[in-house]
């Protein structure tokens, strides 16, 4: 286990040993592994330990390292260069600043962390990554305040081995990037930043565009106060590790996240969020994982397809029905304890293959507007017992919680569809307005709980000149309404 210490974290990170792992499938390979938690500060505490490096930004100690051209000079007996590479290879702190047309090479066999200073520093690489971390105990990438910094590989590696990098920041070690300054990273051959340990985003502006990924980290991925963006032809970002217990986890808990990607721009075995921001403008899929929680933060999704989709991360089809649909896997769920959650969806709003829970916060899911998909969707028990919820969307699909949710919920299936930007209104019987909005696309339904609806009672819903009228806690004919808890 290794030692937390992040900086901007509001949450103390214990190692637990409360995460247990499915068992392997048929072809041997382990399979997700799963918390039973319902907080993010329950979740890490059955995870693997973060490691946060020190981001300070002192030169006073710092290895002078001049960059120009292919090479670059310094006093320090650990920095040599040869033919456009640039190795360091001792633990210390090395100030970087210039340009060069090479690589910078971490390769330290010795115990302590190697710490690279950015001070205006431009590596582009022909060849290969742009920073390439072989070896070392771990690394911290500062950079430095008001300073702008450039890593771009090549296009094509000429070492396509399975050792290879593959990325523009690619580390085999335990990575934090921090510090004030600015980070441009350019992956024009495959991704953006990958470490195969963990990663921490822990401050600076780091922007990143990327033929593949956007941003990898192995055992975890943490940002916890920098300001990141990501475009990304794959996935933006990314916490890939699906056979270690604990680990494998995305979480955002301080800094803010902008994603525009092709496919998921968020996932990981688990994606946790206490805090800090997540704006996707474009993706196949928001955010994935097994088990997603939201506890605190802001969060605007815009996916092609599901925008929350808490799912199997090793694919296993084992759950999968005769007629396609699947059942509900216990293990799987989506967890919203507070925040705000804006959803924009051309599939699936919120799709759990397991359970979905809404504690708190305020949820706003724009759905589908046709097709066989929801606005939301459980295959498990799907419960509210606080915040609120305002969901729209086809009425083909239309999913709402269980009859003996916690907290008053209706479901309204409209005459006729509204279009968007007429208004909806809902009142109690007695003409009082419960909830009234402005409908941002098309809609035939209306899923609502707030602690204003109180179950058993009569509510009208009237939008484009139509009234429907609904009985709070039951179901539209061919609504999906899961089994009582």
């Amino acid at each position: 286990m290794r030692t937390i210490l992040v900086a901007t974290a509001s949450l103390a990170v214990i190692a637990g040993c409360g995460a247990s792992e499915a068992p392997s499938d048929d072809a041997g390979q382990a399979s997700t592994t799963i918390t039973d938690a319902t907080t993010v500060r329950a979740a890490l505490d059955d995870n693997v330990d973060i490691e946060t490096g020190d981001t300070s930004e002192d030169t006073a100690d710092a290895v002078d390292v001049k960059l120009a051209g292919d090479s670059a000079t310094s006093d320090s007996d650990a920095v040599t260069a040869k033919d456009g590479t640039v190795t360091i290879s001792a633990p210390g702190t090395y100030r970087l600043h210039g340009t060069l047309a090479g690589q910078v090479v971490v390769d330290s066999d010795a115990d302590g962390a190697v710490r690279l200073l950015l001070d205006g520093a431009t590596i582009t690489s022909g060849t290969t990554a742009a920073l390439h971390v072989a070896e070392a105990d771990s690394v911290v990438v500062v950079l430095k305040g008001g300073t702008q910094n450039l890593l771009q590989d090549a296009s094509t590696y000429e070492d396509t081995s399975d050792d290879a990098p593959t990325g523009a920041l690619y580390s085999t070690a335990d990575l934090t990037i921090g510090g004030t300054g600015s980070l441009t990273v350019e992956g024009q051959s495959n991704n953006g930043i990958v470490s195969k340990d963990g990663l921490v985003l822990a401050g600076g502006a780091i922007s990143v565009d990327a033929v593949d990924d956007g941003i990898i980290g192995k055992d975890y991925l943490v940002a916890s106060g920098a300001d990141v963006n990501v475009t990304a032809v794959d996935d933006g970002l990314r916490s890939d590790n699906t056979e270690d217990p604990g680990s494998g986890f995305v979480l955002v808990q301080d800094g803010s996240v902008r994603v525009d990607s092709r496919d998921d721009a968020v996932k990981g075995v688990q994606v946790l969020v206490s805090g800090g921001s997540i704006d996707v403008a474009g993706s196949t899929e928001a955010v994935e994982g097994s088990v997603i929680i939201v506890d605190d933060g802001d969060l605007d999704l815009r996916s092609a397809d599901d925008a929350i989709n808490a799912s199997s991360s090793d694919g296993d089809e084992s759950t999968r029905q005769p007629g396609g649909s699947m059942a509900a896997d216990d293990s799987l769920r989506v967890v919203i304890n507070g925040g705000t959650v804006d959803v924009w969806a051309s599939g699936d709003g919120i799709d759990s293959n397991g359970d979905l829970s809404i504690t708190g916060g305020r949820v706003t899911v724009h759905g589908p507007t046709g097709g066989e998909d929801g606005a939301l969707d459980a295959n498990g028990a799907f419960e509210v017992s606080g915040g609120t919820l305002l969901a729209t969307g086809s009425a083909a699909m239309m999913g709402v919680p269980s009859s003996d949710s916690p907290q008053g919920w209706l479901a309204a299936d409209l005459d006729s569809t509204v279009a968007a930007g007429e208004r909806v209104v809902i009142k109690d019987a007695d003409g009082t307005e419960v909830a009234a909005f402005t409908a941002r696309k098309d809609l035939e339904s209306v899923v609502h709980s707030s602690a204003e609806v109180k179950a058993g009672a009569t509510y009208t819903v009237t939008a484009g000149g139509n009234t429907t009228t609904v009985t709070a806690g039951e179901a539209p004919a061919g609504a999906h309404a899961p089994a009582d808890s």
